[in-house]
C-alpha cells in the first residue's frame, strides 16, 4: 500500500472518529475503551507499514480497533482489580515466624522421643496406621494378631500420646 494511502486510512479515522467511537461503545459497551482503541488504531496507522491495499477502509480500521480492544481486556484480566487487591490486602499472613517453627520442631522430637518409648510391635502399628494409612485388617495380617488386638494397641498409643501432651501442657501452665 502506498504512503498516501495510509494517510487515507489516518484521515478516515480522524473523519469518522465520532461514528467509530459510538460503534465501537454499542460493541465494547465502554465509551473509555472504545476511545483508547480508537487512539492505539490511529497510533498503530503511524507505526506499520503493510504491503497490500485496503479494500474497505471503514472495515479494517473497524476490526483493527476491536483487535485492539480484545487484546487489551485480556492483558488487563490477568491484572487484579482493585477492590480483589484491597481484598487480599486483609489477608492476614498464615506463614509461621521464625519462633513458630522452633517450636514445631520441637514438638516433633518430642514426638518422635514419645514414640520411642513404646514398644515396638505397637510402634510400628501405630506408625503404619497412622502414617502409612495401612488397613487395620492389613496389619492384623502382616503382624500375625487379631484384629481386636491392632485396635487395642493403636487404642494403648493414642493414649500415651495424649497423657504426653496432657504432661506438656500442664508443665507449660506453671511456667506461664
Amino acid at each position: 500500500m502506498s504512503d498516501s494511502s495510509w494517510a487515507g486510512l489516518r484521515e478516515r479515522l480522524l473523519d469518522r472518529y465520532d461514528d467509530f467511537v459510538r460503534r465501537l461503545t454499542r460493541r465494547l459497551g465502554s465509551a473509555d475503551l472504545a476511545r483508547e482503541a480508537v487512539h492505539e488504531t490511529f497510533l498503530r496507522l503511524q507505526r506499520t507499514d503493510p504491503t497490500e491495499p485496503v479494500r474497505n477502509l471503514d472495515a479494517y480500521l473497524f476490526r483493527t480497533a476491536i483487535n485492539i480492544a480484545k487484546n487489551r481486556r485480556k492483558v488487563e484480566g490477568r491484572y487484579l482489580t482493585f477492590s480483589e487487591a484491597e481484598a487480599l490486602i486483609g489477608i492476614p499472613d498464615d506463614t509461621p515466624d521464625p519462633a513458630q517453627i522452633a517450636e514445631g520442631r520441637s514438638e516433633i522430637a518430642q514426638l518422635i522421643r514419645v514414640l520411642a518409648e513404646m514398644p515396638p510391635r505397637r510402634r510400628a502399628i501405630f506408625e503404619a496406621s497412622w502414617g502409612d494409612n495401612v488397613p487395620h485388617a492389613t496389619l492384623a495380617t502382616t503382624h500375625g494378631v487379631h484384629l481386636r488386638t491392632i485396635q487395642r494397641e493403636l487404642e494403648l498409643a493414642t493414649e500415651h500420646i495424649r497423657r504426653f501432651w496432657k504432661e506438656k501442657d500442664h508443665s507449660q501452665r506453671r511456667e506461664s
